[in-house]
């Protein structure tokens, strides 16, 4: 019986499977970082519309911080398949809490340096903004800056012995 991984290969044109499977950790890391993309713009936009409704930099870094709680469990279990040393844990939050400023500056800009909030101007340009600055482009600057750092300094001893040359098992006589 065939894989999950093996299934949705089969569904993808013949000529992308090679790119896809070469890049398989870039792919895995895009697909856990699409999910936690959909669960903070859920989390952001109900912490909007309730409890945090003006605050809206307090509820995308909430929403940012549960997303990337998610985020780490999923790129340890599966994207990178760590053995979850502590420092790799400690890494990844500090790299994540670094990322989570840069998921908020665009945002910041957006509402307080470029002034697009009510009254300056209608609350649906300021819904628009607050998307497009903190979710999209906050998101995106996040997920290059996250990738970035999480292959450089969180999980290296992955990244190094998979690159390393395997040697082959030496076959040692039996006596």
């Amino acid at each position: 019986m065939p894989s999950p991984t093996q299934r949705a290969l089969a569904r993808v044109p013949a000529g992308m499977r090679p790119f896809l499977v070469r890049h398989r950790k870039l792919v895995k890391f895009l697909l856990v970082g699409s999910t936690c993309f959909v669960l903070t713009l859920v989390v952001n936009l109900s912490l909007k519309l309730t409890v945090l409704q003006h605050k809206p930099v307090a509820a995308l870094t909430v929403a940012t911080v549960i997303a990337t709680v998610v985020s780490y469990v999923l790129n340890r279990q599966w994207s990178f398949r760590a053995n979850g040393r502590q420092r790799e844990a400690v890494l990844f939050f500090v790299v994540s809490a670094v990322a989570v400023l840069v998921n908020d500056v665009p945002l910041i800009v957006s509402r307080y340096l470029l002034d697009l909030r009510e009254p300056d101007v209608s609350a649906f340009t300021q819904e628009i903004a607050d998307l497009v600055s903190g979710m999209l482009i906050g998101t995106l600057l996040a997920m290059v800056f996250r990738y970035w750092a999480m292959k450089r300094w969180v999980f290296v001893h992955l990244t190094e012995s998979a690159s390393a040359p395997q040697d082959s098992p030496q076959r040692v006589p039996q006596a």
